[in-house]
């Protein structure tokens, strides 16, 4: 017998501690909820570096100032301690917190909206269990007038339709799963769907910018998106932070060591079958001519200083150095990631199943703007690539936008 289940046998009931009004909660819906944690990846928000679970202090940079995740712990002060579940729920999944408090949508209420009230309430269970931290988190360090909280009641009606997920029967179980984990709790669409003026979600999950990254396009595209992966090759990116020739960078080297990891292989299997069923546009653009200046001078620099490690063909070695020829996150219509990984460098996820993480140096120290521009240029039209050209403008305001935050 598992020892879950034999822990579920001796105590079928678990009283949770340190709060208020402290009630006896089934073993088996705590065990559900902390699952829900993963989906959900409420660690990555809301638990700092060096910090207690869940205690809050991350930052969250969004276009319009700087949010702070809050502290979630059950405790009376500082936390979620005197919450009711239904309180919970509301902020889950109508984005209104603790006594009518409106939250801002960097908490993805947005798509938890969609998950069903008994997966809520295992969530509910299982934060009641967590241990309580005494940590006062400001949350909102937004500028006027953003900073008014009452402003998003006309954000929530102009962007947000309160709902559940719906299940397509048309579909296979293991397609609606993919899709109610990537559509609800995993919350794909926070990062990776095109953004409003206002920040809302634009639908499809093609691609957008944030915090200095493109979260790429994870749509079936064969041209930029995960059309060309097999289902065990996003697994396995999803699992070890290494599949199809990419690596995992940047924040979503966070999500893989905080939730995707800790997923079963048959939920990645089931994210895996959705996504590449997603239909999106395959035309790719014309790649630029071999004999362009930008591709002949990139070339050099490619060989000077990527071809060691990528190889002179883009092939590169295996999970250490990440493939760069037919690589959809070199072909993205936006070179943002790429841009950023050559200035300021790169590590991979460390998983428990791949605890060695490949690294990518910083080169901006070595490499001017134009430089970058066409070894990125280079790279992205090579080998059978093609992707419209860099500019040295873009790589000289990221590089500012890099200095500015370190």
């Amino acid at each position: 017998m598992k020892p879950s289940r034999i822990a579920a046998a001796v105590a079928a009931l678990v009283v949770s501690a340190g709060v208020a009004g402290a009630v006896e909660l089934p073993f088996d819906q705590i065990e559900a909820g902390r699952y829900q944690a993963v989906l959900g990846d409420c660690a990555g928000c809301h638990t700092a570096p060096g910090g207690k679970p869940y205690a809050g202090g991350v930052a969250l940079d969004t276009p319009f100032g700087t949010l702070v995740a809050p502290n979630i712990t059950p405790d009376g002060a500082t936390g979620i301690g005197n919450w009711s579940e239904e309180e919970f729920r509301r902020a889950l999944k109508q984005g209104v917190g603790h006594s009518g408090k409106r939250l801002y949508p960097a908490m993805p209420y947005t798509a938890y909206t969609k998950m069903t009230d008994s997966d809520v309430a295992a969530l509910w269970a299982y934060m009641r269990t967590v241990q309580p931290v005494s940590n006062a988190v400001q949350s909102n360090k937004l500028p006027f007038p953003f900073n008014i909280r009452l402003l998003m009641a006309g954000w929530n009606w102009i962007n947000f339709t309160p709902g559940t997920f719906k299940s397509d029967p048309k579909k296979s179980a293991e397609w609606n799963r993919g899709a109610y984990i990537v559509e609800a709790a995993g919350h794909c669409s926070v990062c990776h769907a095109p953004k409003s003026a206002l920040g809302a979600d634009k639908g499809g999950l093609t691609g957008t910018v944030l915090q200095g990254w493109f979260a790429p396009n994870i749509t079936g595209n064969l041209h930029d998106g995960v059309g060309p992966w097999s289902a065990d090759d996003i697994v396995s990116y999803l699992k070890t932070g290494v599949g199809h020739g990419s690596v995992g960078s940047g924040p979503m080297r966070e999500v893989i060591e905080a939730s995707t990891s800790k997923m079963t292989d048959a939920d990645l299997k089931a994210i895996a079958v959705y996504l590449k069923d997603l239909p999106a546009p395959d035309k790719a653009p014309k790649p630029v001519a071999a004999d362009d200046p930008a591709m002949q001078t990139g070339a050099r620099i490619y060989a000077a200083n990527c071809s060691a490690c990528h190889n002179g063909d883009g092939s590169g070695q295996g999970a250490l150095f990440p493939k760069l020829a037919g690589n959809s996150a070199v072909q993205q219509g936006d070179p943002t990631s790429l841009i950023h990984i050559v200035l300021a460098g790169s590590q991979g996820a460390v998983t428990t199943a791949a605890p060695t993480t490949p690294a990518m140096p910083s080169l901006a120290w070595r490499l001017t703007d134009q430089q970058v521009a066409d070894v990125l240029t280079y790279i992205r039209n090579s080998w059978g690539n093609a992707a419209h050209p860099v500019s040295p403008g873009a790589v000289g305001t990221l590089r500012g936008e890099l200095k500015k935050g370190s």
